[in-house]
């Protein structure tokens, strides 16, 4: 409660008590009863209400949310030149009055939901876009009033602003800019774009008619049935298609996979193939190059001696020196002359 309230509340007691006291005094003089006393409280308590009245009437307290307009009955115009700003203020009681408006940031919002915008039903905005289809709107502007300009405002508009101004513009301007896109850049690429147009223009709107524009908010864009039926079957078979493409491919790198295993073996088949060439080879060259040292280095003797070793273990004959072999001939180790 501010000094304002405080002050016409006690005088609203005090014209409570005078009346109070006029009936006694009335009852009183019907009887023949002295009123002498209480005809000096009704005097004391007159002044006081009307003192109290006229104090309460020119004191006015304009709260830190809010703006003031005073509206007077002097001058040229009607209005103050100049807003009352937050505090206590003093006007003329009974010639001028206060009309008051918030300085706060306020929201009207277009929507097709009927708990959300301001109008009752169905008030989103209907679209017709560039290539002929049709889109509902839903979006949110958030303004202020300019604090100094709110005694234009208040002479333009007075407190019709909302209805006579922000809503109509906005339903205009987001139609206007809308119908210049397409409905897939509205959803998509350039939906941003479309969005900061929108809130330069209600910017500029707003600023010619002493508003101020704080944000535009772009809610929900939504389709006609028949359009948003068309959208789903080319998702489905634009998912359909990616599908096919997944599997083409998964057969794809099956198949290099399957060739990839196929050449491997082959390489490793080759490999083995070379490696068991190139160790006969080797073996090959290890037994000829071990023949041709074993022939270097036999000689007859040596050729007797293993040839006697080889028959050893059977030989149960004693042999007598002489020139003549009792048992069997040796073999002949001199080389056939042709």
């Amino acid at each position: 409660m501010n000094i304002s309230s405080l002050l016409q509340g006690i005088a609203s007691f005090a014209w409570i008590g005078f009346i109070g006291i006029l009936i006694a005094i009335s009852v009183r003089a019907s009887r023949r009863q002295p009123v002498g006393g209480l005809s000096t409280a009704a005097i004391v308590l007159i002044v006081a209400a009307i003192v109290l009245t006229s104090v309460g009437a020119g004191i006015v307290f304009v709260e830190p949310d809010e703006l003031a307009v005073v509206v007077t009955v002097l001058g040229q115009g009607g209005i103050r030149p100049d807003p009352l700003e937050s505090g206590l203020h003093w006007i003329i009681p009974f010639a001028e009055r206060v009309e008051r408006f918030p300085k706060l940031n306020q929201t009207y919002t277009l929507s097709s939901a009927i708990d959300e915008g301001i109008q009752e039903g169905d008030d989103s905005i209907q679209v017709r876009t560039k290539d002929g289809q049709q889109v509902y709107i839903d979006a949110s502007v958030i303004y202020a009033v300019d604090p100094l300009k709110v005694v234009n405002l208040y002479s333009t508009w007075r407190f019709n602003y909302e209805d006579g101004l922000v809503r109509p513009q906005a339903r205009g301007v987001i139609r206007d800019v809308a119908s210049q896109y397409g409905v897939e850049e509205i959803v998509s690429t350039k939906r941003a774009e479309m969005e900061q147009l929108i809130s330069d223009q209600l910017a500029q709107v707003f600023t010619e008619n002493n508003l101020v524009m704080r944000d535009f908010v772009l809610r929900n864009i939504r389709f006609s049935d028949e359009y948003a039926a068309a959208v789903e079957q080319k998702q489905i078979a634009e998912q359909q298609a990616q599908q096919a493409a997944f599997v083409v491919e998964q057969k794809r790198q099956e198949a290099e996979q399957a060739r990839q295993v196929a050449q491997g073996q082959a390489d490793a088949a080759v490999i083995a193939a070379q490696g068991a060439a190139e160790a006969r080879l080797i073996e090959a060259q290890a037994e000829a190059e071990a023949n041709t040292l074993l022939a270097q280095s036999l000689t007859p003797a040596l050729i007797q001696y293993q040839y006697i070793l080889s028959l050893a273990p059977g030989v149960e004959t004693i042999f007598i020196p002489s020139d003549q072999q009792f048992i069997l001939p040796l073999p002949n180790t001199e080389p056939s002359v042709p």
